[in-house]
């Protein structure tokens, strides 16, 4: 009988650009088939099997749930005379949504008269919460649901005095929020036309359109720009409810434009440009008087705070100028109108980790608000956020590190005072309750082709570099994301069990402004993977690495801490990528290798889904000098048969419209043809996933007691049986 795991392949050879591209597995593109279908079974059952049967899964279960299981709370919200927040008791599958009356009115969140308004751990289990919007009075959220972990999302408005649902839906929308109209009769929000139904999950989507919700009507089109089918659109209405703003970006592409248009008495006005060229990034701030206040890099590559007159008269005001460290976020406090005092708070990267500070709204800094250790502030990314009210200068601060879930703080700007907060927004005396200890977080900068490049390391206290230590180095490096402190249960199971994991900061990234982004991307790509091999060469004892970014200072000096038999590289999405393309071009440097959700195929990513957005990343297949930079890379098109390539864990969810299945069925199936070695070659896959947002808490811990054992298996970490 023929093994089921065993793939066909075709003799389809295209030529692209005057080159032949063989893609055997091209039939693995067609979702629907039947035969895909049985060889993705076969694969998933063969992967489940082996991974079952790896030591240590219990210990590991019970390690990753004990420190998931631990109270936590987003940061809390007002509208109108409501609080809203996001909590988790800790082992939830989902996180619940609560609210609370806004009794005293003094900007602080309430400790007690909390009650559950959203929860959705009663849905069914594929169903998850994604953003939501109160109107400006509290009184009704507009909240998106989405099914199987897919990107599209469908729109319903909730009662907030009764939790129960009103029939208003706007369905097709997919990486949009919403904004209220002032006197909350409706919502603005972006939609796409309803894709073909036998390809939801895998056709391109392109024309997305700007479309306002009545309540208890129906939903038109208010917005577009056909002639760019490309075109995304972010929007918000200034808290005074006099505009909407529009920022229009394309795809994930770093640059992007602003429009705006006057709202009287629910009605909105003629949109037009207020930066009418895509030259810059711009993200708007609020309104402040006849302006509206922006974060740009501008003429400022690691950016600044600036504000253009609405009025379209032209010209840029600068409000807070460009320093040595990235701006990544900043809020307007107060100012409701005015006549009232305000301040501006923001969060800059310093070496990849967040500093905050207060300023009055000339730009002249007020104080710092003190952080402990190397945390992350303001990125919802990574889970970290920076939540201000126009009416008082109250900031709540999420931040999130290594060693930390979240630490939550209350800062008054007029007094500079902060004051910790439980997840219950009960003010608590000592903010290093339930600290995890017995982890250290350092810091170096591995050098690069003469670029230095941030890493942390995370490891037990008694763990010392001896050269076997086993390691996993984990990185992503693209799409301007900075990859900050953030915790990972899974991380703090593995350091537990006395591994280490580098979490290294690679170019591509924001960490350090414009010109770092640049140049790990388009045709500079091939620095991302340059720049892990290197963190991984010195984390087994080559090249150099430094404790500082002065360039005169000393290397550190210290033994190796692993060796390509007890080194791993793991990561997602773009991530995954970085995985797939180190496993391809050095095999004998890794000892084990987790490519997640990858961007595995270069020459065919823009063809699915919103693919065709990540062109500001990979180049454009279509075009000559890209497809020749994206082949030289292209894990897919990289695999040498007979190599021995070391054991290699694939995964990716069956309904992951993002990026789409196919890169991992296609690369797992050659990875496999082309193996060499003895080592083992598995396609894990998950059902009903999609791409990993909204991702029950079970089937969380169930996938990184997975990856962890799989690690542990083959880097020599000891579990027991």
């Amino acid at each position: 009988m023929a093994d089921p795991t065993v793939a066909r392949r075709d003799d389809l050879v295209e030529v692209l650009h005057g080159t032949e591209v063989a893609d055997p597995y091209r039939w693995m593109e067609d979702l629907g088939s039947d035969e895909l279908a049985r060889w993705v079974d076969a694969m998933a059952d063969e992967a489940r099997t082996a991974l079952d049967a790896l030591p240590g899964r219990a210990l590991l279960t019970r390690s990753v749930a004990a420190v998931m299981d631990v109270p936590r709370g987003g940061a809390p919200w007002r509208r109108g005379y409501r609080w809203f927040q996001l909590r988790n008791t800790g082992l939830q599958d989902h996180d619940v949504l609560w609210a609370a009356d806004d009794t005293p009115g003094d900007g602080t969140a309430p400790a007690a008269g909390w009650t559950v308004l959203l929860d959705p751990n009663t849905w069914d289990g594929a169903a998850s919460l994604g953003p939501v919007a109160a109107s400006p009075d509290g009184a009704l959220l507009a909240y998106a649901r989405s099914e199987a972990g897919s990107d599209w999302q469908t729109w319903h408005v909730r009662d907030a005095a009764t939790a129960t649902d009103l029939p208003d839906q706007v369905p097709w929308s997919k990486f949009a929020g919403a904004a209220w109209l002032p006197d909350g009769s409706g919502f603005l929000t972006t939609t796409y036309p309803a894709p073909d139904p036998d390809r939801t999950h895998e056709a391109a989507t392109r024309g997305q359109r700007v479309v306002l919700h009545r309540m208890g009507g129906d939903t038109t089109v208010v917005h577009e720009l056909p002639d760019e089918p490309e075109a995304v659109f972010d929007l918000e209405v200034s808290h005074d409810g006099g505009w909407l703003v529009l920022t229009v970006g394309r795809g994930t592409d770093p640059t992007s434009r602003l429009q705006v248009a006057e709202l009287r008495d629910g009605s909105l006005g003629p949109v037009r440009w207020l930066v009418a060229e895509a030259t810059a990034r711009w993200h708007p701030v609020g309104v402040l008087g006849g302006e509206l206040v922006a974060v740009t890099d501008h003429d400022a590559p690691r950016r600044r705070v600036v504000a253009l007159p609405l009025d379209g008269s032209g010209g840029v005001r600068e409000v807070l100028p460009e320093a040595p460290d990235l701006l990544e976020v900043a809020r307007i406090a107060g100012a409701a109108t005015p006549e009232d005092r305000g301040w501006l708070v923001t969060s800059h990267l310093r070496d990849a980790a967040s500093v905050v500070a207060v300023h009055d709204l000339d730009g002249r800094h007020v104080h710092d608000v003190p952080l402990d250790g190397l945390v992350t502030v303001g990125d919802q990314h990574i889970g970290g956020e920076l939540a201000t009210s126009r009416r008082d200068g109250v900031v709540h601060i999420l931040a999130t590190s290594f060693v930390r879930p979240s630490v939550l703080l209350r800062h008054d700007a007029d007094r500079g005072v902060s004051t910790p907060l439980d997840p219950t927004c009960a003010p608590t005396a000592d903010d290093h309750d339930g600290e995890p200890d017995a982890m250290t977080v350092g810091r170096v900068f591995v050098t690069s082709d003469g670029v230095r490049v941030p890493v942390f390391l995370l490891h037990r206290e008694d763990v010392r570099p001896s050269g076997t230590v086993p390691t996993v180095l984990w990185g992503y490096g693209g799409f301007d994301i900075a990859i900050t402190p953030h915790f990972r249960p899974a991380w703090r199971a593995w350091v537990e069990q006395g591994g280490v994991v580098a979490v290294a900061c690679l170019r591509g990234g924001s960490e350090y402004g414009r010109a770092w982004a640049d140049d790990g991307r388009l045709r500079n790509k091939q620095h991302v993977f340059d720049d892990a091999l290197a963190v991984a060469a010195w984390l087994c004892g080559e090249g150099t690495a430094h404790d500082g970014r002065d360039p005169d200072a000393a290397p550190v000096q210290q033994d190796p801490w692993t060796s390509p038999a007890h080194l791993g590289i793991e990561g997602r999405s773009n991530g995954g990528l970085l995985a797939a393309a180190c496993l391809v071009q050095a095999p004998g440097r890794f000892g084990s290798v987790v490519p997640e959700v990858g961007v595995l195929d270069a020459l065919r990513f823009h063809r699915f889904t919103i693919g065709w957005a990540w062109t500001s990343d990979y180049g454009d297949p279509d075009d000559a000098e890209d497809f020749r930079s994206a082949l030289a890379w292209s894990p897919l098109h990289n695999l040498v048969e007979g190599e021995h390539y070391p054991p290699t864990l694939v995964t990716t969810a069956d309904t992951d419209d993002r990026v789409v299945p196919s890169h991992s069925f296609k690369f797992a199936a050659a990875l496999r043809h082309a193996q060499g070695g003895d080592d083992p070659v598995l396609l894990r896959v998950d059902r009903a996933a999609g791409h990993g947002a909204g991702k029950p808490t079970s089937q969380v811990i169930e996938e990184r007691v997975d990856v962890l054992a799989w690690h542990a298996r083959h880097l020599g970490l000891d579990l027991g049986t």
